[in-house]
């Protein structure tokens, strides 16, 4: 059962067959699956290919092997009750961004959702901090999430479990 409803990629034309057939056509609800695949193409075409002193940055990938990506890691590499818990906040996540619009947004969303799903995968994330910049960039919204997430967590951890045992 799939978050998104979006067809095979052969089910939609391309960016540039629509604009030669008609192009002051406006985006639609018919070609709204298109846009969000063409922004991430731009995205993916404008980044740099790195200079020699950092490494180039990753491409994005599209939103729907993405979430399949996160659900294989956890199923992979969490505990159940951790798996649990992040695979019904990653569904809520992306249907909750479904219909954004934004390009800025949509580039933030999937690319800190990669950068999680490359942490899961190398579990890199455990013992972790929250960036304290992240936290300073995030709105009143974000950090009331964040911490409904840490009730969540608190109320699963079995008694006694992550506290110092000193």
């Amino acid at each position: 059962d799939s978050v998104f409803s979006i067809g095979s990629a052969s089910q939609f034309p391309s960016h540039s067959s629509v604009a030669a057939s008609n192009p002051t056509k406006p985006i639609t609800a018919n070609t709204a699956p298109m846009r969000s695949a063409t922004i991430l193409r731009m995205a993916s075409a404008s980044v740099s290919k790195g200079n020699g002193l950092r490494p180039a940055p990753m491409a994005l990938l599209p939103p729907i092997p993405l979430y399949r990506r996160l659900l294989r890691a956890h199923r992979k590499h969490l505990p159940s009750e951790m798996r649990v818990l992040g695979d019904e906040y990653i569904k809520a996540e992306f249907r909750a961004h479904r219909t954004v619009d934004n390009p800025a947004h949509l580039i933030g969303f999937l690319t800190e959702w990669q950068l999680y799903a490359q942490k899961i995968e190398g579990n890199s994330w455990v013992g972790e901090k929250i960036d304290p910049v992240k936290v300073a960039k995030m709105s009143d919204e974000q950090i009331g999430q964040l911490y409904e997430l840490m009730q969540a967590i608190k109320e699963r951890r079995e008694p006694g479990e992550g506290e110092d045992q000193s």
